[in-house]
């Protein structure tokens, strides 16, 4: 479009400073939740081969068929923006030969992710995840240890109202005489399904779990489950999941018929879901891929994970009143003398240097005015540098809470703060 005013596209929003301040909070309580677990941090690219996605996620899926950002490049490939993180990570696992390394291998990442969807309220069309990968072990302790973590990050963060779902798909010895049986079932009731779920069923029958038609979930609740058709492994490892979640407290729910919108997952999988957030409720999830490595590549490695979404946290957070935290400004100098506006101008170099975050005005602003200005900034300390002060050799410091002052001799001052 040419004039008038411009916005940013549909889908897509603008983060600004007051909700950085809490996405900073919640990346920081991440980051030290991932270190307590002895995980690194990866950084994979925004856009990958397309073929990650088709191989890694799943044709069946809506995420494939329907959501992703796709485009040839100037050299005729095809390259997809990531619309999950799990398959780029594993990518980057094959690709750079962490295998060799001790296993499992723990990363962790976060970055943007793109899917071409209905907008809705924390629901974008870019959206920025935090996510982690345990990759090199079958141990269902590990499926327990990640649905803990995020658990932990939640609770740490204050996220109200957060419930967990639970189930298994199973394993290949499961997997197999179930779609057969899940298949006959469903040919039996093919008449109510609409042309769309009718090509799923041939490509993947248990996506129709998560569909959210009405006619096809009415078919699929009569449907049978999976996890009553568990092979003796597979039930095994769930009871052991169970089991490790009740050992650290983690409260869960058990359903049968939750299968996540992904191709690549086996045994667990898991949802957190808030209640603060309506019918957009889901705020983070993950499970366990054992061909996910291989189908890219790699040996068979079995590996689990979860991906949250930084937007859904924040709007829970909100919900519950919790806010941006304030800007946390360490010093505000208020110079109302042009005399020692250089000195101050020092002076501030050096306290930031040493890791003090300082703030001053730059509109002309009255003293007034600049006391006003450091209330906003959420300024701890204010120093007054006037005249009448440089005459006498001080600066008068004023606590922003409690309102009292100090003179302090301007000899002194760089040190006292």
């Amino acid at each position: 479009m040419s004039g008038g005013r411009l916005e940013a596209p549909r889908g897509t929003r603008d983060v600004l400073p007051s909700e950085h301040r809490l996405r900073r909070r919640i990346l920081e309580a991440a980051a030290s939740a991932f270190d307590a677990y002895g995980f690194g941090r990866i950084t994979t690219p925004t856009f990958e081969h397309t073929d990650v996605f088709e191989r890694g996620v799943g044709t069946s899926t809506d995420i494939v068929r329907k959501e992703m950002y796709t485009f040839d490049d100037r050299g005729g490939r095809s390259i997809t923006l990531r619309p999950e993180g799990t398959a780029g990570v594993v990518r980057a696992f094959v690709e750079h030969g962490m295998h060799k390394l001790p296993l499992p291998v723990k990363l962790w990442y976060t970055g943007p992710m793109f899917r071409y969807e209905a907008p809705q309220s924390g629901r974008f069309r870019e959206h920025t995840q935090i996510g982690a990968e345990v990759i090199g072990s079958a141990d269902p302790l590990l499926d327990a240890e990640v649905i803990a973590l995020l658990a932990g990050l939640y609770a740490g963060l204050g996220v109200p109202d957060v419930r967990l779902r639970i189930s298994s798909l199973g394993d290949a010895a499961t997997r197999g005489p179930y779609r057969t049986r899940l298949t006959d079932y469903l040919v039996g009731h093919v008449d109510a399904l609409p042309e769309d779920a009718r090509q799923r069923m041939v490509d993947n029958p248990m996506r129709l779990f998560d569909s959210k038609d009405p006619h096809v979930a009415a078919v699929m609740a009569g449907a049978p489950r999976i996890v009553d058709a568990l092979s003796e492994a597979a039930a095994a490892h769930y009871a052991m999941v169970r089991a490790a979640l009740d050992a650290v407290g983690v409260d869960y729910d058990e359903d049968p018929a939750l299968v996540r919108g992904l191709d690549y997952y086996t045994h667990t999988v898991f949802e957190f879901t808030c209640d603060r957030l309506g019918a957009q409720s889901g705020i983070g999830g993950g499970g366990r891929y054992d061909g996910l490595v291989a189908a890219l590549g790699g040996p068979e490695l079995s590996g689990v994970g979860f991906g949250t979404g930084i937007e859904r946290i924040v709007l829970a957070l909100e919900a519950a009143g919790a806010g941006a935290p304030p800007a946390a400004i360490d010093v505000y100098f208020a110079v109302v003398d042009d005399d020692v506006r250089l000195e101050a101008f020092a002076m501030m170099d050096r306290l930031r240097a040493a890791g003090r975050a300082c703030e001053t005005d730059r509109a002309g602003r009255s003293l007034k005015g600049m006391m006003r200005h450091a209330s906003t900034v959420g300024a701890r300390r204010t120093v007054i540098l006037g005249p009448r002060e440089r005459e006498r050799g001080v600066a008068v410091v004023r606590d922003m809470e409690s309102g009292d002052q100090i003179e302090v001799p301007m000899s002194e001052l760089e040190q006292s703060l």
